[in-house]
């Protein structure tokens, strides 16, 4: 029976699903798994691994880690060595060289959880919560030296749900990233494989959050806006406004029927409902600088002073 030579690029637990699957895979030889360096981590700052590479210890498969792979030149002769049918990326946080690149027979090949060519970069499950979209998806493309822009190989879509946040759909897409590496595998078993080349004229991008971007602009924004802001950036970064000057987390939101003007704020019989351009927003679970999550009528019962909500 045939077995292909790979090697898995790969860092946080996002990954780990699709090693899982190709470690035990019937017709996978998953030679070496490649991750990046050991970071300090917790209050003690103790060094821990990446959970890939905690996979591979516990599992007994080869491991390397490195903060450049393309600044390796004795691994990459090594890897070269070991006559790789082809490479598998997921959630590397490295881009690839030449070399890397051109090292196994059929190549590199990355998961990407959305449907290319739209939304390339580090983001995309955010982006497509931040706009609203009803489906995403997962992607494989074969990598070249442009950012997420190679032949597609195989694409499937994902609904998504009109309340879920960011860290639901990171975990539903996660799985779902190990079942396309399951289909791409099939087609490569069968000899089905396709190239298909992305539409240019449909590109669209997915660049890095910063915490800044949680910050809540109620008096330009509409309520679906504001909403989906709050999905897209839970767990992280997290979405914020300031109440008299303190820095308030925004941790669940919902619509509101009484309607007031964009940006003021108002206690409404134990509701913190703030203005938006369209409508207004109840802020139901919230957590003030300093202080534990609560709902919004713990917070205002314990409020002697007015409410202001601002920007900063």
């Amino acid at each position: 029976m045939k077995k292909f030579k790979i090697a898995f690029c790969g860092t946080p637990d996002f990954s780990v699903p699709t090693l899982d699957l190709l470690a035990n895979h019937p017709h996978v030889d998953l030679r070496i798994v490649i991750s990046m360096p050991d970071r300090p981590a917790g209050r003690g700052m103790e060094l821990k691994s990446p959970e890939v590479i905690e996979y591979a210890k516990n599992k007994k498969i080869p491991f390397f880690q490195t903060e450049n792979i393309n600044r390796e030149p004795e691994f990459l002769t090594k890897l070269k060595n070991e006559d790789l049918d082809f490479i598998v990326v997921l959630a590397f946080a490295q881009f690839l060289g030449s070399d890397m690149l051109n090292i196994a027979k059929l190549g590199c090949f990355n998961i990407h959880t959305s449907v290319l060519p739209k939304y390339r970069g580090a983001a995309p499950i955010q982006y497509a919560l931040l706009h609203g979209d009803h489906e995403t998806g997962v992607s494989i493309q074969k990598m070249v030296k442009k950012m997420d822009a190679g032949d597609l190989v195989h694409f499937h879509t994902v609904q998504i749900a009109p309340t879920e946040n960011g860290g639901q759909l990171y975990t539903r897409l996660k799985y779902q990233a190990a079942l396309a590496m399951n289909d791409f595998l099939t087609k490569i078993i069968s000899q089905k494989i396709t190239y298909t080349p992305q539409d240019d004229s449909q590109v669209s991008f997915a660049p890095t959050l910063k915490k800044e971007d949680g910050l809540l602009k109620f008096k330009s924004k509409t309520v679906n806006e504001i909403l989906n802001l709050i999905r897209a950036l839970d767990p992280w970064p997290g979405t914020y406004c300031f109440l008299n000057g303190k820095r308030l987390k925004v941790l669940l939101a919902e619509p509101y029927h009484h309607k007031i003007s964009p940006g003021m704020a108002k206690n409404d019989m134990g509701s913190l409902i703030v203005g938006c351009l369209d409508g207004s927003l109840r802020l139901c679970d919230i957590q003030l600088e300093g202080k534990k999550p609560c709902s919004d009528k713990e917070l205002l019962n314990g409020l002697k002073s007015e409410i202001n909500i601002s920007e900063n």
